[in-house]
């Protein structure tokens, strides 16, 4: 009797056992699945292991631009500064008037030159000559003046104290100037007599004869008294100097 009391109490704790053994995995597999479907994300063991996504590809690059072509990207490319931005073509250069055949200074005399006479009030008995260059090219005038009052047969002297430091230069439109003495102050002096005409004779560097074309200024109408005191002085490049020779 002892014996099957201890049989049956035996299987009832195994039975025990056994259902409590599946009802801890009935439970375990439960809890798994409520997990899986709260996370969106829970997997069983029997699930394959979750892989990372596939890393994004970089995009293809842009194809190369053609030659000339702007850039595919940022501002683009400068082919050249705009048409309003070029400076204008200059201008041909206006051409040069011709110069004279050598381009040197000549001698001043009567085609290249135009001459004045007027009579003085201060010094009296005075007359002052200007001469001014009228050519293309700068003249010297060398010496002084050879004067011929009406028919006069020869050139009145020379004053040597009025002989300048250097042969005056005339740049074209520039004058150059000269006095005559033409009669004595105190009436001292011979042969007086009144001319209406003059002629002008120019000098060249060697001072002892002429050269080029004379000039023949005109007198006042009622012409010039002069005398045989009549003198000359060197031709100056300023008119004081001319006048107080």
């Amino acid at each position: 009797m002892l014996g099957i009391r201890t049989a049956r109490t035996s299987r009832t704790r195994l039975l025990a056992a056994v259902a409590t053994a599946a009802l801890a995995a009935l439970t375990l597999t439960a809890c798994n699945d409520d997990a899986g479907d709260a996370g969106g994300k829970g997997t069983s063991a029997n699930s394959p292991a979750p892989t990372a996504p596939p890393a994004a590809s970089a995009p293809a690059p842009a194809p190369a631009p053609a030659t000339g072509a702007p850039a595919a990207t940022g501002a683009p490319a400068q082919t050249g500064s705009p048409a309003s931005a070029k400076p204008s073509a200059k201008a041909p250069a206006a051409p040069k008037p011709p110069s004279p055949a050598d381009g040197k200074a000549v001698t001043c005399e009567g085609s290249v030159t135009k001459t004045v006479a007027a009579p003085l009030t201060r010094p009296v008995n005075h007359l002052l000559l200007t001469v001014t260059n009228t050519g293309s090219v700068p003249c010297y005038l060398y010496g002084y003046p050879a004067v011929r009052f009406g028919e006069a047969q020869s050139v009145p002297p020379v004053i040597e104290d009025s002989k300048p430091q250097a042969v005056v230069t005339l740049k074209p439109g520039e004058s150059g100037y000269a006095s005559v003495n033409l009669s004595a102050t105190d009436g001292s002096g011979a042969h007086g007599r009144t001319e209406t005409s003059l002629a002008v004779y120019f000098h060249g560097p060697s001072g002892n004869e002429s050269v080029g074309a004379g000039s023949n200024p005109s007198l006042p109408a009622k012409g010039l008294y002069i005398d045989d005191s009549l003198k000359v002085g060197y031709w100056q490049q300023s008119m004081d100097d001319a006048v107080t020779s």
